[in-house]
């Protein structure tokens, strides 16, 4: 069963290959959606600093009657925070309102401040503080691995260049019509696993012509069919979802892709319609 299987990190924790995504679930509906998704056997939730839920999310865990070893809980320092001092402020800050003693994967969420993503100013000198930051907290059993998101490849390179301990993640958007496969390569040569979000275009896939063609083909929804993809890239998948139903069929995946379904999947086009203002589906490309 897909809920059961994990992968492993260069640390050799073990983390689930898939998770509970909560971006824009509200704080006040985030413990509902999280304890829905640990009673149908998830054990991965998935927020961060900018998504305002953690105080809900923590509710959710706390309710669910799960043992604090029984679920993996990843969150994100936000990408605002450009200092040591921020960034290690903000862990303890999560931490509290999780109301948890540690994590076990933070991540800094973006290379930049969301108001300048991808823009000209690349924050290496800052995004080597957040990192000490991380180490830090590594370090003192505040959090079990470490990760960033967002990242491409020369923001990993300046990373690498002098860290303690090398990122194990990197959390990036990942779905069929948009593998960047230059940047996959690279997190694995370095023995980053990858961590997709929005494995369904933050709804968009919904719309797609080509992938409902192939999604019936195979006999299954448009989400499962984004989610395996995802899978078979071998990178963690991240579906965001409140709807008890839809938090149960996303994992109903005793399907496989073939080779070929696969590489057409890497290729097709996809409209993030409405959506296309938010900064990770804008287009904007590396300056």
């Amino acid at each position: 069963m897909i809920l059961e299987e994990t992968y492993t990190l260069s640390n050799g924790v073990r983390i689930p290959k898939v998770g509970l995504g909560t971006w824009l679930i509200p704080d006040d509906q985030a413990a509902g959606a999280v304890k829905a998704a640990l009673a149908l056997g998830y054990h991965h939730i998935d927020t961060a600093q900018a998504y305002e839920n953690e105080r809900g999310v923590g509710e959710g865990l706390r309710e669910s009657g799960l043992k604090r070893d029984q679920y993996f809980l990843t969150t994100k320092v936000a990408a605002e925070n450009k200092t040591y001092e921020s960034a290690a402020a903000s862990i303890d800050e999560s931490l509290r309102k999780l109301g948890l003693e540690y994590a076990d994967l933070i991540i800094i969420h973006c290379p930049q401040p969301w108001a300048e993503f991808r823009g000209a100013k690349r924050y290496f000198k800052e995004n080597k503080q957040v990192w000490k930051a991380l180490e830090d907290a590594y370090e003192a059993g505040k959090v079990r691995a470490i990760g960033v998101s967002n990242f491409l490849v020369d923001d990993l390179q300046n990373i690498l260049e002098d860290c303690r301990i090398k990122p194990m993640v990197n959390q990036i958007l990942l779905h069929a019509g948009e593998t960047p496969r230059d940047l996959l390569d690279f997190c694995a040569n370095e023995g980053i696993l990858v961590e997709a979000y929005s494995p369904i275009a933050h709804g968009q896939a919904l719309n797609n012509g080509q992938l409902a063609e192939v999604a019936a083909r195979y006999g299954v929804t448009i989400p499962q069919l984004c989610i395996k993809y995802t899978l078979q890239l071998g990178a963690v998948t991240l579906p965001k979802s409140s709807n008890p139903d839809h938090i149960k069929s996303n994992v109903q995946l005793d399907f496989t892709i073939s080779d070929e379904d696969m590489a057409f999947l890497a290729g097709i086009g996809q409209d993030y319609g409405d959506d296309s203002w938010w900064p990770v589906f804008s287009g904007k490309k590396q300056v």
